[in-house]
């Protein structure tokens, strides 16, 4: 009979422990996903006469990044540099007014180097 006792509390114990590790792992979905740092998804939000048209050179920190590209198209062609800041709620790239976020180093040093020290 105590046999039966042991045998029945460790299939509590294996049933409790299955519990908590299904709870974990459907938890840890609950994470961002990781933010897309490539050229394509930081061009995103520059459409219309200022689409991007080509990528000289981009870079990201965390949820911040910064764009060389070529905006417009023939007489209206222009290089530009943009800061851009990744927002989790829309998981889109957003354009960042450079005129407010290269002041004061609000931005990490790498995107404030490159993103802030060009035309």
């Amino acid at each position: 009979m105590k046999w039966l006792h042991a045998v029945g509390a460790v299939a509590l114990v294996m049933a409790g422990l299955i519990v908590v590790t299904v709870h974990a792992t459907s938890s840890s979905q609950s994470f961002p996903v990781a933010v897309p740092c490539n050229a394509s998804a930081i061009s995103a939000p520059y459409t219309g006469p200022f689409t991007v048209r080509s990528v000289q050179s981009f870079g990201c920190v965390g949820q911040w990044a910064y764009l060389w590209a070529t905006v417009g198209k023939g007489a209206q062609e222009i290089g530009v540099t943009e800061v851009v800041h990744y927002e989790s709620a829309t998981m889109s790239w957003h354009n960042a007014l450079r005129a407010h976020y290269c002041v004061k180093h609000r931005l990490p040093t790498y995107v404030q180097y490159w993103g802030c020290n060009s035309n």
